[in-house]
């Protein structure tokens, strides 16, 4: 105990000094995931494990290498089986497409609610092979997620016709089953996950996920609110989107610190991009952004400076995230060491969403030639 109160002190000391090398330079490489989740009435425990579970998802693709090259995440949302949707459409919303904005995935994540239940499997797989833009790179990892708990083979969509459909786009489908694994297994569940050789999962969605806490927690959170100071909202959605960054801080909250920790680790990567609305993240994607901006568009920090002293503002901000950032990545590697001996003490483990999904998808990721050094 001495031992790690210690650590705990020493961490949260400044300056901190990482000894972690560079994160690696980015690479065209893609992992693409198509998250499908059952948005029937019995699924408001499914829902809240993937609210609870998205940043640790990321945090643990987003560690993906190829080559010694980091790699590009996109993530995309749909909800089936809602009587709130339109029926002539199979019941089925596309929530957010394959993309890199995470908060906004977050955001919608947390604005789903259950309803009623007609649940297509086979079509809300169809419809995604069509309106997603999937990678025709042979090397990507294209993988579907599909999550519920009535029987696979409903509708009028027949799920082999899709799977069909998903292996000649070289795509996954991992099924995952929201009960009993026989039962999954009599109603075609484990059926729409090996004929793309994918992996079929079960979990009860009554389990509650674990959040183990570390004495390294407080440092992280401090960091965050540090790494969230060097964000500059320009444009037309600039303010709004720094407020939705916030917020969806607020939203991992809701879940305990140690979720906020896995949070603010996934936007210590090269992952969690924000070039669309923030100035030091378009900076580095466009060197030429500042001498193309309108004045009125930029941030109300920087309006009556020069050219010059904006250029100097916004680099000095970036040094300071990648301080930040590699400070975040050097204290999740103590971090998931201390988890992992906490769970071997204590013999944790549940039936989740993110216990059964992650390594599913790692290990997938790992037969494409991805490596995960971290």
């Amino acid at each position: 105990m001495l031992k790690t109160t210690l650590c705990a002190l020493l961490l949260s000391a400044l300056p901190f000094t990482p000894k972690q090398s560079p994160a690696p330079p980015p690479g065209t490489a893609k992992i693409q995931v198509a998250l499908l989740l059952d948005t029937s009435n019995s699924m408001d425990g499914l829902i809240d494990q993937a609210k609870s579970q998205l940043w640790k998802m990321v945090n643990r693709l987003a560690d993906a290498q190829r080559q010694n090259q980091g790699i590009e995440l996109e993530i995309a949302l749909y909800e089936y089986g809602n009587d709130g949707l339109p029926s002539n459409e199979g019941y089925i919303r596309l929530v957010q497409p394959l993309g890199k904005d995470l908060d906004g995935l977050s955001e919608k994540l947390f604005e789903l609610r259950t309803n009623g239940g007609s649940e297509y499997c086979g079509w809300v797989i169809k419809t995604s092979l069509v309106q997603l833009s999937w990678s025709t790179a042979p090397d990507d990892l294209r993988v579907i997620v599909i999550a519920g708990n009535e029987p696979y083979d409903q509708g009028p969509e027949s799920f082999r016709e899709s799977c069909a459909a998903a292996v000649a786009k070289g795509v996954v489908i991992n099924t995952v089953f929201c009960g009993d694994q026989t039962e999954g297994i009599k109603t075609h569940w484990k059926d729409g996950a090996t004929c793309s050789l994918g992996k079929y999962m079960n979990i009860d969605t009554d389990d509650r996920v674990e959040h183990i806490s570390t004495p390294y927690d407080t440092t992280v959170l401090r960091l965050n609110d540090q790494l969230n100071a060097t964000y500059l909202g320009f444009g037309q959605h600039g303010v709004s989107k720094k407020e939705r960054q916030m917020l969806q801080d607020s939203n991992a909250k809701l879940y305990g610190s140690a979720n906020v920790v896995q949070r603010a680790n996934a936007k210590a990567k090269a992952s969690y991009s924000n070039a669309d609305w923030d100035l030091v993240d378009a900076a580095d994607a466009d060197p030429e952004v500042l001498a193309k901006l309108d004045k009125d568009q930029l941030p109300a920090e920087l309006r009556g400076k020069s050219e010059e002293e904006i250029r100097v503002a916004v680099a000095e901000l970036k040094t300071k995230r990648m301080d930040i950032q590699q400070q975040l990545r050097q204290l999740e590697i103590v971090i998931d060491d201390y988890i992992r001996e906490e769970k071997k003490k204590t013999a944790l483990g549940t039936q989740t969403l993110d216990n059964v999904l992650i390594e599913a998808v790692v290990q997938q990721a790992l037969a494409k030639g991805f490596s995960f050094p971290k």
